[in-house]
C-alpha cells in the first residue's frame, strides 16, 4: 500500500482514525494536518453504513492480516454463535460483559482470563460458545464427566 502522505510503498503503520497507511512519523504528522484524514474517517463511515448487515464485518479494517491455525473458527461458526439464543440471554448479564470488556482490553490477556475462568457465570458463557463451536467436543467431555 502507498503511504498516504508520501509515494513510499508500506504497510508498517496506519492512522487511527482513518486507517490509511503511513511509512514514518513525519508523514503521520502531515496527514494529520491535513483535511485528509477527516475527509478519508467519513467515507469509511458512511460506507460501512450503507453497506448489508452481511458485509460491514468484511470492511471493518483490522490492523493484522487474518491467519488461520487449528484453534481459527470459521464465520460460519462465528455466524452461528450470533444466533444462539442461549448465549444471547448470557450476555444480558452486566457482569458477564464487563468481564468481556475487561479481557479485551487486558494487557495481559492470559493472566486475565486465568481470573476469568475462576467465574462460574464466564465458564457458563464459555460452555455455552463451545456447544455452538465444538458441539462433539462437548458431548465427549459430557460423557467422561459419567
Amino acid at each position: 500500500m502507498e503511504c498516504v502522505s508520501c509515494p513510499n510503498l508500506t504497510n508498517k503503520y496506519k492512522c487511527s482514525k482513518c486507517i490509511a497507511p503511513y511509512c514514518s512519523v513525519a508523514c503521520y504528522k502531515k496527514h494529520k494536518e491535513s483535511t485528509q484524514c477527516d475527509e478519508l474517517a467519513i467515507a469509511q463511515k458512511t460506507e460501512r453504513c450503507q453497506a448489508p448487515n452481511n458485509q460491514s464485518a468484511e470492511l471493518e479494517p483490522t490492523v493484522y492480516a487474518p491467519f488461520s491455525t487449528e484453534d481459527t473458527v470459521p464465520p460460519i461458526l462465528l455466524q452461528k454463535l450470533n444466533n444462539h439464543e442461549p448465549l444471547r440471554q448470557l450476555l444480558v448479564n452486566p457482569h458477564l460483559r464487563a468481564l468481556l470488556q475487561q479481557i479485551d482490553v487486558a494487557h495481559n490477556v492470559n493472566l486475565t482470563m486465568t481470573a476469568a475462568m475462576q467465574e462460574p457465570l464466564f465458564i457458563e458463557f464459555a460452555n455455552a460458545c463451545l456447544q455452538v463451536v465444538e458441539p462433539t467436543t462437548m458431548l465427549d467431555a459430557e460423557r467422561a464427566e459419567l
